[in-house]
């Protein structure tokens, strides 16, 4: 039940700890990729080609390297007994975000029960890429809740599944897949083909994981609103992955999520999501709860499938 175990303490650690405050290893991570995106992400004129392989260099030389390093010292020859546990239980517990992405959501809806709504735009910008500087109380209450549906799935439930599937080394992998998506997968002028490996890499590697959550969610909330959300009203949003979850999440928690929002100066018109209310700040506890109980019905399975094949 080794699997079991890390995963349990991986959590606890993180739902206590939390993620470093100094020394991130993702952050310097980040650091290496700025830096090297700067000297590969040359602009290559009409030449696509030269811009998405170069983008597929650079996936290559930041993920691998460290990908088959863990892989190593996971299979070294060794007397010790508790390498591949120490070593699993450091990887998963750094790239699980549970603590973190709660925090900020919490932040959010204390400065709401506070009415400060300048407040809460200034946390929710914290969690979000629109622009929240104009912002209502339903737009704070929809950015935050969408944020904790989204990111439970990439932070939370994806780094275990993965985890669970390859390892130490899964769970690297997805990380920094993870995080170079977030850095370079945009569809702007810059990133627009150098960024599309680390885009669809990560669209690959959350497949899975998005539909599992949003199950998840579904069984943890109302099921057969979240799953009629999700049959009708994910293939509407943008990409593959996020819309399977927040739709699931949305009709779990039946609150109205999705509709326009402001990005880089452009108000967006998005394919609206859930079923019932505009959401209120006591829905952003409830979504929360919604993502610690999905939690706790990965965990049963996971022990319980560990109890049975051993």
């Amino acid at each position: 039940m080794i699997v079991s175990v890390i995963i349990v303490i991986a959590l606890l650690i993180d739902a206590v700890v939390g993620e470093p405050r100094r020394w991130h290893p993702l952050v310097g991570f980040g650091n290496i990729a700025s830096w090297l995106e700067k000297r590969l992400n040359k602009q290559f004129g009409k030449n696509r080609l030269l811009s998405y392989l170069s983008g597929v260099l650079a996936w290559g030389l930041l993920v691998v390297p460290f990908v088959v390093i863990v892989w190593f010292i996971e299979h070294l020859q060794t007397p010790q007994p508790y390498v591949e546990i120490i070593l699993g239980i450091l990887c998963l517990t750094l790239a699980l975000g549970s603590k973190s992405l709660m925090q900020h959501a919490r932040a959010v809806s204390g400065a709401l029960k506070k009415q400060d709504v300048v407040e809460a735009r200034e946390k929710v910008a914290m969690i979000v890429s629109r622009d929240t500087s104009e912002s209502d109380e339903v737009a704070i209450n929809k950015a935050t809740i969408e944020s904790v549906l989204e990111n439970g799935s990439d932070a939370i439930f994806a780094a275990i599944f993965w985890f669970i599937v390859l390892g130490a080394p899964g769970v690297v992998l997805y990380r920094l897949a993870n995080t170079l998506d977030a850095m370079w997968g945009y569809r702007t002028e810059r990133f627009n083909y150098f960024g599309w490996a680390a885009a669809r890499i990560d669209d690959l590697l959350n497949w899975i994981p998005a539909r599992l959550t949003a199950l998840s969610y579904a069984i943890a909330g109302s099921m057969l609103t979240a799953l009629l959300c999700w049959q009708k009203q994910a293939k509407n949003w943008h990409g593959i992955n996020p819309g399977v979850v927040m739709a699931s999440g949305a009709g779990a928690l039946k609150v109205s999520l999705g509709g326009p929002a402001m990005y880089h100066g452009e108000n967006i018109e998005r394919p609206e999501l859930g079923s019932g209310k505009e959401p209120q700040v006591a829905d952003i506890d409830r979504a929360i709860k919604l993502v610690y109980k999905s939690i706790i019905i990965w965990l049963v399975i996971i022990v319980t499938g560990d109890y049975l094949i051993v």
